[in-house]
């Protein structure tokens, strides 16, 4: 029975036998991590043109849709960068250490006979698309708000237009209760001009005066006629 992946990391033997006879010296961490670092460094750089995306941004979706949408596809062999996350976070592996977890993978990866240099490209391509969708997605929503911004700027405008309308017709409203109440008063002035006219005419002839000179809605009511006063003889 093939043994499964994580059993094939069960010892691992240092860079330089006990004897040390017929083996070079192992690179110091440093030297290590740097020369990591440029192969990796030089794999991204070999990784074609980011991937693009034609269709209009919708929101956010999920990461195998954006995996899909940039044609990245998991190989044969299956050993993509989410699966090698996925065997970091195992229960066997976890909470080795680095060194350990690194070599456990590296051996699961030459057993299925699969080269890290394509576990990296794997990765640099999915980051590609992840940041090319973010860039995809950040246009949209700024294309979004500007046109969400020129859709309110022309709503305040109507707005402010028929508060300007309606500012006018109340104006005219009131101006114009101010002419006929205007109207009114000059007329009543005349009025009370000729009821004193009349009132002074008639009371050369009446003891008490029957004719109301002011406004009428305070004037006391019209007394009945037999009740007018007596006229003079």
């Amino acid at each position: 029975m093939a043994k499964k992946w994580y059993e094939l990391f069960v010892s691992v033997e240092p860079a330089s036998t006990a004897s040390g006879e017929g083996t070079a010296e192992a690179p110091s961490g440093a030297e290590s991590l740097s020369s990591a670092a440029q192969t990796v460094a030089e794999i991204a750089a070999g990784v074609t043109a980011d991937p693009s995306f034609t269709a209009t941004a919708q929101g956010p979706i999920s990461f195998e849709e954006i995996y899909t949408a940039a044609d990245i596809n998991a190989p044969s062999h299956g050993y993509t960068i989410t699966k090698i996350a996925e065997m970091l976070q195992s229960e066997h592996i976890r909470n080795l250490p680095s060194e350990v977890k690194r070599s456990s993978i590296l051996l699961a990866l030459e057993a299925a006979g699969v080269k890290l240099k394509e576990v990296i490209e794997d990765a640099v391509r999915r980051d590609r698309a992840l940041d090319t969708y973010e860039r995809v997605l950040q246009k949209s929503v700024e294309e979004l708000e500007a046109a969400k911004k020129e859709e309110n700027r022309q709503i305040e405008a109507e707005l402010e237009r028929i508060m300007a309308e309606h500012r006018t017709r109340l104006q005219a409203n009131i101006d114009a209760l101010a002419r006929e109440k205007e109207r009114f008063f000059s007329w009543r002035m005349q009025k009370q001009q000729e009821e004193k006219k009349i009132a002074d005419a008639v009371s050369h002839f009446v003891s008490e005066n029957p004719i109301s000179v002011g406004s009428s809605a305070a004037s006391a009511p019209v007394k009945p006629a037999g009740n007018q006063g007596s006229v003079k003889e």
